[in-house]
């Protein structure tokens, strides 16, 4: 099952914003085949941090605050006690091809993407996502 929910709305950086399309996912716990691998982080979180030359084809991550919102995610997590082997790691990543949709962050194991706007969306993934295993459908992008 398929469904757009609507979001605050593009800028011309980043015209992602405009609509969020949700998907049916798996629940958060490990699949049966992971399950013989062990994990070193419950939760491995990459940032979107490209930055193209100006004029470039595609927009830019860097370009919609992806640093600063990175840089805040890892405070978060650390803030909530949620850093660490065993737990949550948050990274930084070049172009993760999903630019149009931007800025984006992915967490594995599960392979979730989302994209973001602003501290409240961050806080949002961080708080139910990484610390409770709630999807956050309305930041879903397919």
């Amino acid at each position: 099952m398929l469904r757009f929910v609507s979001a605050r709305g593009p800028t011309p950086q980043c015209p992602g914003r405009s609509v969020r399309m949700a998907r049916n996912t798996l629940p958060l716990r490990q699949s049966p085949d992971m399950a013989t691998q062990p994990q070193y982080y419950q939760h491995h979180v990459f940032f979107c941090l490209n930055q193209r030359e100006p004029g470039a084809d595609r927009p830019s991550c860097a370009n919609c605050n992806a640093q600063a919102m990175q840089e805040y995610a890892k405070a978060k997590v650390k803030q909530l006690g949620l850093a660490g082997p065993g737990k949550v790691r948050i990274n930084k990543a070049g172009c993760l091809d999903r630019c149009e949709q931007g800025p984006v962050v992915v967490i594995y194991p599960e392979g979730t993407w989302y994209t973001y706007i602003d501290e409240t969306d961050i806080d949002e993934i961080v708080e139910k996502h990484l610390a409770q295993g709630e999807i956050v459908e309305r930041l879903l992008i397919d």
